[in-house]
């Protein structure tokens, strides 16, 4: 991205170089009709739109940055899982070390053996306030060859680590489910050896992406913000208006760099290819990140890894429902079935931009466009209201309990009742203006 102007921090903002697709008939030498994309630039109110939010990435860049292992706080029990980032060496040695464990067992008894994991029930998840995310906690499991319920998941969990030390041992990464085609008469089903990847991963210490098993990538991300993926230079200004799709390998990216002046986490795809077509990153410098929905691991990693190194504001923006706000929340605070890696999963201090149960009746949305809750809706929003994460922000309370008693949800969608383009040139700048995020 070219610099060609000073931002009131001093730090430089990169000329547009994108276009919108804005209907601008012209007439070639054929004299067929075509649409010619106008040039987006900074909107001229841009300064005033973004004055709160430059407040909020001050106070972000001066707050104390989170130690990967923190010290665990009083009253939390001391043998919590911390996996930490490893090299493919130290996931070698660690498979390696469980193996020769398991030949020892195997020589001295008759007994088999029995491998000791962490227990990722949901009984064993700790949220710890402190560091608003979901740890796990100390208890184990014991997993025996012998034990006749038990031999499968055993067998299961070997093979798995055989062919993570090929995988790891060749530094290559392999899809999930180029890891449950390698051997589908044991695995049966591929929930089977997913599951497994986890056990392995706290039994080691590692990340889960330390293993180099991926899934297929699904999350996209578009706007100003330029990396180099595996050597190769990416600029998401200019890849198309789809923008790039957030790769699984998140090891492999270096060098990002960005004069965004924040991230706008969008929950549904259809708003992210609005913001997307309208350039909406232009007029507003930021980086708009989507997963389609439930986030996938590597776009959680990836926007962990923005707001860390970038130190800029993330926003939420998603549906008016009691899932769009646990969609937030494994964003921000992790997800059970991964809570042992929630230090490198979740990102801290995610601000719920829109679209809130408050913002049905201050931006005078329609009735057409309010939707009934159903009962699981309406069981999911009062179970929510007991969610620690939500009790500690008074904030979110009071809006989750608005949604609760009016019965009533809405899609972001809703909002383009008032006009196709009214979110990005109404919505989101009178949001920005206001500072109006919790």
């Amino acid at each position: 991205m070219s610099s060609s102007s000073t931002n009131p921090r001093g730090r430089k903002r990169a000329e547009p170089a994108a276009s919108l697709n804005a209907e601008q008939p012209t007439t070639p030498d054929d004299g067929r009709i075509r649409n010619k994309r106008v040039l987006v630039t900074l909107a001229p109110d841009a300064d005033r739109v973004l004055r709160k939010c430059r407040e909020l990435q001050i106070q972000l860049q001066q707050a104390e940055p989170m130690p990967a292992v923190a010290v665990i706080p009083e009253g939390i029990p001391s043998g919590i899982v911390q996996v930490i980032e490893q090299t493919s060496g130290q996931v070698l040695e660690g498979i390696e070390v469980i193996a020769l464990r398991i030949a020892h067992q195997v020589l001295k008894s008759k007994d088999g053996f029995s491998l000791d994991i962490p227990s990722r029930s949901a009984s064993n998840q700790v949220y710890v306030k402190e560091w608003d995310r979901i740890v796990l906690g100390d208890k184990r499991a014991a997993r025996t060859f012998l034990n006749v319920k038990e031999s499968r998941k055993s067998a299961i969990t070997l093979r798995v680590m055989q062919l993570l030390h090929a995988v790891l041992s060749k530094r290559i990464h392999i899809t999930k489910r180029d890891l449950f085609y390698t051997d589908v008469k044991l695995f049966v089903d591929q929930a089977d050896s997913d599951g497994v990847l986890d056990d392995v991963a706290t039994m080691i210490g590692c990340t889960r992406s330390n293993l180099h098993v991926v899934a297929s990538d699904k999350g996209l991300v578009v706007g100003r913000v330029t990396f180099e993926e595996d050597g190769d230079y990416i600029d998401c200004t200019r890849m198309g208006v789809g923008g790039k799709a957030i790769p699984p390998y998140i090891d492999k990216i270096e060098n990002i760099k960005s004069d965004a002046e924040f991230v706008l986490l969008v929950e549904k795809e259809a708003a992210y290819m609005r913001m997307a077509e309208d350039r909406f990153y232009h007029r507003y410098p930021c980086i708009v990140i989507t997963a389609k929905g439930q986030p996938d691991v590597a776009t959680r990693m990836f926007l962990s890894r923005l707001k860390a190194e970038l130190k800029i504001p993330v926003l939420g923006l998603v549906d008016s429902d009691p899932y769009g706000l646990k969609i937030l929340s494994v964003y921000m605070s992790g997800s059970k079935n991964m809570s042992y890696d929630s230090a490198s999963l979740t990102t801290p201090d995610i601000k719920w931009l829109g679209l809130r149960p408050s913002d049905l009746d201050r931006y005078n949305l329609p009735d057409q466009c309010r939707l009934d809750m159903t009962e699981n809706d309406i069981k999911t929003g009062k179970e929510m209201l007991n969610e620690d994460f939500i009790k500690q922000n008074p904030a979110w309370m009071k809006e989750l309990e608005i949604m609760v008693k009016t019965k009533k949800k809405a899609e972001i969608q809703a909002l383009s009742s008032f006009g196709f383009q009214y979110v990005t040139e109404e919505y989101l700048p009178r949001k920005l203006r206001e500072g109006d995020w919790i």
